[in-house]
This record gives structure tokens, C-alpha cells and sequence, in this order.
């Protein structure tokens, strides 16, 4: 299979179908990655991200991977979607819960065990940037050097942010869950039940790292 930098290259001297490749490749990533973040929109903000990254493609430098590169991108599509209307943005403490009604998400919609609802709406009470943290570690798989390129914050705070993101989680479910049995369940490791939310939402790719 041909690599995403080697698509890149090709895109980049005119080769369109290498392109459209390299964007198929990701878009269910993409998708994935704002799917528990908004309640309606998905679709535009995904499409947003793919225009964002055609018009800024000749400004990627390979220094980072393209996925981690092109998760930067959806993450700043993001942050601006809510601070449209919201001076009281702040990725480091604003949650989906405090920012959106409690309806529930695409991702929750199709997740069809109770625990995975329960852990997809304990994520939503996250910071959005710890919450965004946790799932493209758990959820896509990304090496820590690979999220801090994302989260434009150092590699070796990454396991620390990680430990918190589990710890207010926990306190979540603990606080949430409606029966000892759902807590226990919930609990599972983040590998494993990040693995049932991708098949559940019947998304293929992404792989847990823990």
C-alpha cells in the first residue's frame, strides 16, 4: 500500500486521484473525530477540514505525520466552531457537556451497549482538549509524539494528561452510572472499549495503543 506522504508527493505535482486516495483514507477518521464533539454540523466541519487541508496542502512540511497534521487541522475547525458566539471558550476547561445540549451525540446514537453510551457521554464532560486527547490516542491509535503535534503541547506531558483524562473519567462514572454492574462494566480498559465503540459505530481503522 502506498504510504501517505508517497500520495502526498504525487498530489502535490498534480496527480488528482492520488489526492482524492489520500483524503478517502482519512475521512472516516475525520468524521470519528468530531462525531461525540458536536451535535449537528458533522458533516460540514468534516468537509471544512478536507478544504482546509487542499488549500494549506503545499504548507505541509512532513515533519509530522499527514494523519497528525490533518488532525491539527480538524482540532483548530473545532475550537473555531465553538468560539463562534462564545467568548467563554476555553478548550482547557469548556466541556461538550457545558457547551451543547444533553442530547445525545452521532457517536452515541450508534453505540448500541449501554456502557459505551455511559463512556461516551462521561468523555463529553471532559475538557475538549483532554477529551480530544483520549481519543485520538484510544480511539485512532496515535503515538504520543503524534498527539502533541496535534495538541501543540510538549511529548512528555502527554502519559501525565492521560492519567487525568482516566482519573476525571472514573469520577464520572462513578458519579453517572445508574448501577454498581454499568459502573463496573464501564470501567473496562480504555483499549478495550474503544475497540467495541469502533465496532459499534461501525467505523473501521484506528488502533488502541493501551
Amino acid at each position: 500500500m502506498t504510504d501517505d506522504l508517497a500520495l502526498l508527493a504525487a498530489w502535490r505535482r498534480g496527480d488528482g486521484d492520488a489526492g482524492e486516495l489520500l483524503i478517502s483514507r482519512h475521512v472516516e477518521a475525520v468524521h470519528r473525530f468530531f462525531a461525540n464533539k458536536v451535535r449537528q454540523g458533522c458533516d460540514d466541519l468534516v468537509q471544512n477540514t478536507f478544504l482546509a487541508c487542499v488549500e494549506s496542502v503545499d504548507d505541509f512540511a512532513g515533519r509530522a505525520s499527514f494523519r497528525s497534521y490533518l488532525f491539527a487541522i480538524a482540532r483548530n475547525i473545532l475550537f473555531r466552531y465553538y468560539r463562534d458566539g462564545r467568548r467563554d471558550f476555553d478548550p482547557l476547561t469548556s466541556s461538550v457537556a457545558s457547551l451543547v445540549d444533553v442530547a445525545a451525540s452521532p457517536a452515541e446514537r450508534l453505540a448500541a451497549a449501554e456502557q459505551e453510551r455511559a463512556l461516551l457521554r462521561a468523555l463529553r464532560t471532559l475538557p475538549l482538549e483532554l477529551q480530544t486527547l483520549v481519543e485520538l490516542a484510544y480511539w485512532e491509535g496515535l503515538s504520543d509524539r503524534e498527539v502533541s503535534e496535534v495538541l501543540e503541547v510538549p511529548a512528555g506531558t502527554i502519559k501525565s494528561r492521560l492519567r487525568r483524562a482516566r482519573a476525571l473519567l472514573d469520577e464520572e462514572l462513578t458519579r453517572s452510572a445508574s448501577s454498581p454492574a454499568l459502573l463496573e462494566s464501564a470501567q473496562r480498559t480504555l483499549a478495550s472499549w474503544a475497540a467495541h465503540i469502533r465496532a459499534a459505530t461501525g467505523i473501521a481503522g484506528g488502533h488502541g495503543r493501551r
